[in-house]
């Protein structure tokens, strides 16, 4: 279950950058928590966070929401 929020947080994340192929997505399952860490190119940091964090905040949102279906509880981290 863990790798289907992965991939939906890699989709979401190479959509949005200019380096795709330097987008990763990390994830360790605990219980019914699953914490992810996504990496991007530093030139894509901002694209990632956006104006006042808007972007993250709508990223954070959408897995969250496809971790509910899972029935799991999902913490995002963009991590430099």
């Amino acid at each position: 279950m863990m790798e289907k929020l992965e991939d939906l947080l890699r989709l979401l994340a190479r959509s949005l950058v200019d380096n795709p192929d330097e987008v990763e997505v990390t994830g360790e399952e605990n219980g019914s928590r699953i914490h992810l860490e996504l990496r991007v190119a530093d030139d894509d940091m901002g694209k990632v966070i956006g104006r006042q964090g808007r972007t993250v905040k709508a990223i954070c949102t959408v897995v969250k929401a496809a971790s509910v279906r899972m029935e799991k509880r999902v913490n995002v981290e963009v991590v430099d």
